[in-house]
């Protein structure tokens, strides 16, 4: 069988490794090249922290377990880190983070209270502020570098034979026998199937086959799709585990640098005249961060990146075919990094088996068929502990 996968970035490259070592025909198109788009400009935190619903859990549960197995199986440096997480409150933010506590332990996620000088050994090369009330600590939580993830599978797919291929994709078309994709440059690529996984790029595509993928689009300053982040290269950290605070979420990043994260930040932050290095956003970030640091020193080396969150319109993954006749399978979600390896399994054996899998059962874009927009959009902006 020949399947095009539109989109390299992390969902992507998962689904075509998948289908490659299935021993399927496989070409993987993207417009830059994998990893380029939302995958390299995300907190990059494996969770099922704050996901109320009960299929939603359940798939982010099954993508936890699954990246402990996939580790077992790329080569290449590692990419996925067990390290548990650690949540920290203020007296604002307590019982929240109380009350989520409880509602995870009901479901057997493992979740239980620790001391700040338990917290601090936890996560290493931090102070825990005098400001914070309670911590809990979630073992099973972990994280992921984003780059080497993606080039991990990229290799792994290319040496079961699949083929990367930079293009444009600006028209999909849906036939009865065949689909096909074109190319910005007029080429026509055909196959038996195509797995449409563009990212925050899905709705517009999807749109060009007929097929309604409702998704958050907006782009402007403070939008619900915005989101920053800031890469510290100095100094250097022996960070352990993933955080979140009430003013500041920090997890590890490759050579002791540290990705840090301000959610209220986001409402400032325009992606077309992004912040300065000297600017106030970037002067917040650098105190909050300080701030937690064990002794003073110089001031942190900070870059600035905006991301961009692949957001269905309902918060919720879409997968699956757009209808019983189609041949393309859409593919997109705002948990792509806990839920890659999971969703590129089973969407793997979808197709090559035509065997509907249970855990996907829940998030078919069917599901917004003869739907109002306004009756499943939800706000999406992240802002308070835990979130993201």
């Amino acid at each position: 069988m020949k399947i095009i996968v539109v989109g390299a970035g992390v969902l992507g490259v998962s689904v075509a490794r998948q289908l490659a070592v299935a021993g399927q025909d496989v070409l993987l198109l993207d417009q830059r090249g994998a990893g380029t788009g939302t995958t390299a400009t995300t907190f990059a935190w494996t969770n099922s922290s704050r996901k109320p619903d009960p299929n939603y859990h359940r798939l982010n549960l099954a993508g936890m377990e699954e990246h402990a197995r996939l580790a077992e199986q790329l080569r290449g440096a590692p990419s996925y880190f067990p390290s548990g997480a650690l949540q920290w409150a203020d007296a604002a933010n307590e019982q929240r983070l109380a009350d989520n506590v409880e509602r995870l332990r009901t479901l057997g996620y493992p979740a239980h209270w620790v001391t700040s000088d338990e917290a601090a050994r936890t996560a290493g090369g931090l102070r825990v502020p005098a400001t914070v009330k309670s911590i809990a600590h979630f073992p099973s939580e972990g994280y992921v570098l984003p780059d080497r993830f993606v080039n991990n599978l990229l290799a792994d797919a290319e040496q079961h034979g699949a083929t990367l291929a930079i293009g444009e994709v600006v028209a999909i078309k849906d036939g009865p026998e065949r689909v096909s994709v074109t190319l910005a440059g007029g080429e026509e690529c055909t196959g038996d199937r195509v797995v449409l996984a563009a990212g925050r790029w899905t709705q517009r595509l999807a749109a060009r086959a007929g097929i309604d993928v409702p998704m958050v689009t907006d782009v402007g300053r403070g939008a619900q799709t915005v989101g920053l982040l800031g890469y510290a290269r100095s100094p250097q950290l022996d960070l352990r585990c993933v955080i979140h605070g009430p003013g500041l979420n920090l997890r590890p990043e490759a050579d002791g640098h540290t990705v840090l994260q301000a959610l209220d930040l986001n409402a400032h932050v325009d992606p077309a005249d992004p912040p300065s290095e000297d600017g106030d956003i970037a002067s917040t970030l650098a105190r909050r961060f300080c701030a937690l640091l064990p002794a003073p020193g110089r001031a942190p080396e900070i870059d600035l990146r905006i991301g961009l969150r692949s957001l269905p319109a309902d918060g919720h993954t879409v997968a699956g075919y757009a209808s019983a006749q189609s041949r393309v399978y859409c593919l997109v979600s705002h948990s792509g990094i806990t839920l890659a390896p999971i969703l590129g399994r089973l969407v793997a054996a979808e197709i090559t088996t035509d065997q509907e899998q249970d855990l996907l059962g829940a998030f078919r874009p069917t599901r917004f068929t003869g739907v109002r927009r306004s009756d499943i959009e939800v706000d999406q902006h992240v802002t308070s502990l835990g979130e993201q």
